[in-house]
């Protein structure tokens, strides 16, 4: 039997194990009720395909027959990952259908989307699209060529806990959502990933040619802008929530030029002088949002709007419907101009900013140079 998915990341003195999503538990368990249907066997384990093509083998909690298909469970896992939905049961419960099509809907304890602005169209199962590839992709793997299939994901206690989370606020309601970009938690340790990301920039400083700006992004959407962009993710610092330690960290090692990337979700909260970027710690995102249409020329019944908007996407098109561009530009000259000054002005910054669906919202003309200048810097050293 191949063995059961276990790796783990040092941090300093200490060894946290990774854990993975809800999107991986999902889409092992619809693998695993498929191939009881197609073989007949009860597997223990299933090995699942994650986005990158990486395979790993996770254990089954359950998986038997149902009155029109068959069910199977897997525990999520958050490893050493502060994860409130640890230890759930995510369950797909499948039935074959004629017509090679897999359609894919949420059950007990999935919540459903309510609002719009989110990656999920309103009225669906809070099922974000990688997880749903994932689901699909999976299935593929066992069923015939031709074979369609309908899957239900379900949370046994999903309910619950889903209103010790945020997907009340976004509009979710009824249960979690099944998440997740890469398929694998990495654990969130805060001090442990601060001194992994410290001596991630030291040795990005080592390895990118002489004077060249670094780049910082937030998360993984920042890093697939900038592909977009031409930009190797091996060129990119990804800091998380911690942008103002990463700025002490930069100024301590001598860092000149920064290019600071970043979703209108997050960008704007550093325009607002908030430098951890965790929604525990500040947001004022709407607020800030706000009061940069309310300077731009936005009449009081659009500030209303934006007010009450549940998210960022949701605020951005009643930005984009009132024609007003230059809040994106308020809000990415600030931010950079706020982070020169959290450096005491040592370091140079210039930001980007970009919406959903990797659409660059603005691009301030220090950004533009640094990045030009990268793309330039790069080649050469490619070329060597």
């Amino acid at each position: 039997m191949t063995e059961i998915f276990e790796e783990y990341v040092a941090f300093g003195n200490k060894m946290l194990r990774k854990g993975y999503t809800t999107g991986t538990c999902a889409a092992a368990a619809a693998q695993a009720a498929a191939c009881l249907l197609v073989t007949g066997e009860k597997p223990a384990q299933v090995e699942v395909e994650l986005p990158q093509g990486r395979h790993i083998t996770l254990p089954l909690a359950r998986c038997e027959y149902t009155a029109e298909g068959a069910m199977a469970a897997v525990t999520k896992d958050g490893g050493d990952d502060p994860d409130i939905t640890s230890g759930l049961n995510i369950c797909a419960e499948v039935r074959l259908t004629e017509g090679g099509e897999i359609t894919i809907t949420g059950g007990s304890g999935v919540g459903k989307v309510t609002l719009a602005g989110l990656k999920v169209p309103v009225g669906q199962a809070a099922i974000n699209p990688t997880p749903r590839a994932m689901i699909t992709q999976n299935l593929r793997r066992v069923l015939p060529a031709g074979q369609g299939a309908t899957v239900v994901i379900s949370v046994p206690g999903g309910t619950e806990i889903a209103k010790r989370t945020f997907n009340p606020r976004l509009g979710i309601v009824g249960g979690i959502s099944i998440l997740g970009s890469t398929g694998i938690v990495n654990p969130m340790s805060e001090e442990a990933l601060k001194q992994s990301l410290k001596v991630e920039l030291s040795v990005l400083l080592h390895r990118l040619p002489e004077d060249m700006p670094i780049i910082f992004a937030f998360g993984n959407y920042g890093l697939d802008f900038l592909a977009s962009c031409g930009i190797a993710a091996e060129n990119v610092l990804k800091i998380s929530n911690y942008l103002g330690f990463m700025l002490d960290t930069a100024r301590e090692m001598n860092v000149k030029r920064l290019l600071l990337c970043g979703h209108l979700g997050k960008l704007v909260k550093v325009s607002g002088s908030i430098f951890h970027t965790h929604s525990h710690v500040a947001d004022a995102r709407l607020e800030i949002l706000t009061a940069y249409a309310a300077l731009a020329g936005g009449d009081a019944q659009l500030l209303r709007r934006i007010y009450a908007a549940k998210t960022t996407s949701a605020a951005a098109a009643e930005i984009d419907a009132a024609g007003l561009a230059g809040v994106y530009r308020m809000v990415t000259e600030n931010a950079a101009r706020r982070s020169e000054t959290y450096t005491y002005n040592e370091i140079t910054v210039g930001a980007m900013l970009f919406g959903d669906a990797n659409r660059l919202l603005y691009m301030e003309e220090k950004a533009r140079q640094m990045l030009t200048e990268i793309k330039q810097k790069s080649r050469k050293a490619d070329d060597l």
